[in-house]
């Protein structure tokens, strides 16, 4: 019986922003999704600057420079958002 490995990538792939939910997809498939309720700065920010991402700390973190926001993929993993 052959067993896959899987690999873990937990770096950020992509980054979507709606009027509700903040989804984050790693390298890995895997798929975070929060209330963006939970990121007042967030949620009160213009759609076009909460389309506006970037990678951060080689891909572990998102920072938005409009809003001047920074999250983790290890706290958004821990239901956290520092």
């Amino acid at each position: 019986m052959a067993i896959s490995a899987i690999e873990i990538d937990p770096r950020v792939a992509d980054v979507v922003v709606t009027d509700t939910v903040l989804e984050v997809r790693l390298r890995d498939g895997r798929t975070i999704a929060t209330p963006l309720s939970w990121f007042p700065r967030l949620a009160a920010a213009a759609p076009l600057a909460r389309a506006r991402w970037e990678t951060s700390a080689a891909g572990l973190g998102i920072h938005w420079p409009l809003i001047d926001e920074d999250l983790s993929v290890e706290g958004l993993l821990r239901s956290r958002s520092n």
